[in-house]
């Protein structure tokens, strides 16, 4: 969990979906990074600037069909700081 309580500031995220996307998913996830695990999961990671965009992101996730595993906000963006 974060530790600032303020929903309109940037932060890093993780994504992780069940099932592997291909690399060209990235630019439909805002250029986001995409890594693929040997677990068969797929980790969409990268500065998210508010709440908003994170609520969006999810709905693309959804839009993918694949099994949303967990969002983590591994980080405030340090941009931010």
């Amino acid at each position: 969990m974060r530790e600032t309580s303020n929903p309109h500031e940037p932060g890093r995220y993780e994504i992780r979906v069940q099932g592997h996307l291909n690399g060209r998913w990235a630019a439909w996830f805002d250029a986001l990074s995409l890594s693929r695990e040997t677990d068969g999961t797929t980790v969409i990671s990268g500065p998210i600037a508010d709440q908003a965009a994170l609520h969006g992101l999810l709905q693309k996730v959804r839009d993918t069909g694949l099994p949303l595993i967990s969002v983590i906000c591994v980080e405030p963006d340090p941009a931010s700081r």
